[in-house]
């Protein structure tokens, strides 16, 4: 039988936390980040010159989260799966339900201030005043379709400085 001495203990134990921990040996773990796909976009918009419709997919991995931003046109947002953790710092959206055209069911409004999760199948439309932060906190993948009417030539999001605290 072959007994294991401390010392090959203590060289097995720090291999495995090298392994399972890699910042605990100075490598930084990088965070998740959101992934978009832009699916279709034109710049021949009818009725709005100098604009650009854009149909985008986000994934949003779980831990990610969507830094404070806003956007520089409207957008419509709808959960495919997962559930979106959403705040709102200025502004407000109503979270709805169902076909945008059968009447579709309010299930809330998120007002500056507030958090609120988005489920599958529930969509917000998000102004250019909506100044807001999401993230994944669950342990699966949150898939967001994307229909957004920008300015010519603008950034699918713009980021917002967070406000400073005293």
């Amino acid at each position: 039988m072959r007994v294991i001495r401390p010392v090959g203990l203590l060289l097995l134990g720090a291999l495995l936390s090298a392994l399972l921990l890699p910042s605990a040996f100075g490598e930084e773990a990088t965070a998740p980040t959101a992934k978009r796909e832009a699916l279709a976009q034109t710049d021949q918009v009818q009725g709005a010159p100098q604009r650009t419709m854009v149909l985008s997919k986000v994934t949003v991995p779980p831990g990610a989260e969507l830094a404070l931003h806003h956007h520089l046109g409207t957008q419509i947002a709808r959960i495919d799966s997962g559930a979106l953790t959403y705040t709102v710092r200025e502004g407000s959206v109503t979270v709805r339900r169902g076909e945008s055209d059968q009447d579709p069911q309010v299930v809330r409004t998120i007002k500056a201030g507030q958090t609120g999760r988005i489920k599958a199948g529930q969509w917000i439309v998000e102004q250019p005043s909506a100044i807001h932060q999401a993230a994944n906190r669950g342990t699966v993948p949150v898939v967001i379709y994307l229909a957004t009417l920008l300015r010519k030539g603008a950034p699918p999001s713009t980021p917002v400085s967070a406000p400073q605290t005293p």
